[in-house]
This record gives C-alpha cells, sequence and structure tokens, in this order.
C-alpha cells in the first residue's frame, strides 16, 4: 500500500490548505485554457498569443510604458519583448513612440485599434465565464479578491533569474 505525503503546513495553516491551493492553481490554468481555446465570436476581435495578450493587459492599466518597464512587468525578456511589440505593431494595436524626455529612448503606447480591441475581448471573455457560471455572483467579489491578490504575489515573488523560473503546465 502507497503512503499518501501530506503537503508541507505552516502553524497557521490547515492540513488541507495545500490541496486546496493545488486544485485552485489546476482550475486557474485549466479556465485560462478553456477562454484562451474558444476564440472569439465578433469577426473585429484580433487574436493574440499570450504574450501579446499578457503586454496588452499591461498597457491597459499602463497606457504609455518604455519597454523595460513592460519587460519587467510582464516577465518577457527584452529580446522576445521586442518581437512581441513587432508584431502588435503589425496588427496595429500599439505604436513606438520618441521619448519626450529623452529623444533616445521609445515609449509603446496603445492604439485606438489595440484600445478597442481590449474593451471587445473583454466583453466576450466576460460573457463566456459568466455564461459558464450560470451567471451566479455569489461569490464574484471574493473570488476577484483572492485571485488579484494570488496574481500580485506571484508578480512580486517572480524569479528574476529565468534559469531558476519552473516551466508552465504539466
Amino acid at each position: 500500500m502507497t503512503e499518501e505525503r501530506a503537503e508541507p503546513t505552516s502553524p497557521t495553516t490547515a492540513p488541507d490548505d495545500g490541496r486546496r491551493w493545488a486544485e485552485l492553481a489546476d482550475l486557474v490554468l485549466i479556465i485560462s485554457r478553456e477562454i484562451q481555446f474558444r476564440g472569439y465570436t465578433d469577426e473585429r476581435a484580433v487574436p493574440l498569443s499570450p504574450s501579446e495578450g499578457m503586454v496588452m493587459r499591461y498597457l491597459h492599466r499602463e497606457p504609455a510604458a518604455p519597454p523595460s518597464r513592460i519587460a519587467e512587468a510582464t516577465g518577457l525578456q527584452r529580446t522576445n519583448l521586442s518581437t512581441v511589440l513587432g508584431g502588435l505593431e503589425r496588427k496595429g494595436l500599439v505604436e513606438r513612440r520618441a521619448d519626450p524626455g529623452d529623444g533616445r529612448g521609445v515609449t509603446v503606447h496603445t492604439t485606438e485599434r489595440g484600445r478597442g480591441n481590449y474593451r471587445l475581448v473583454r466583453q466576450e471573455w466576460a460573457a463566456a465565464v459568466s455564461a459558464a457560471a450560470d451567471h451566479d455572483t455569489d461569490h464574484l467579489d471574493a473570488a476577484l479578491t483572492l485571485l488579484a491578490a494570488v496574481e500580485s504575489g506571484l508578480a512580486r515573488t517572480r524569479p528574476r533569474n529565468r534559469a531558476t523560473r519552473p516551466t508552465a503546465g504539466t
């Protein structure tokens, strides 16, 4: 008979919490994939790669930023970010402009098309997720609060050395 190992716990953590946190992480990954898999019903929506989506989400909160700040905020390497920005520019969603404070640098700005696309895809995500949950909003605020805290904590504690970064999705 194989013995099941207990998840590590802290003095303030119940023994079952490790399993529940793992279940939450698993569900978040599955839900993310399901949202990406379904695509968009509106033909005006511009589909994005996961990296392009991360950049557009950041630029939604920070409409003009230097590439170094975008790379830091998204966890992308500068060389990868350059490729992602090129793709977003070709799609007409962002543009690079000379930094007004320093003509040698650039800032990345969302275009009107980029802002409109973000609004459009968020509406589609909202409709899909709401319908999947049978429009039940009883625990929505608590879920949003918890997931925002998890996102913030993960971003804050992100490994800076990509060699130590674990691979995603197993």
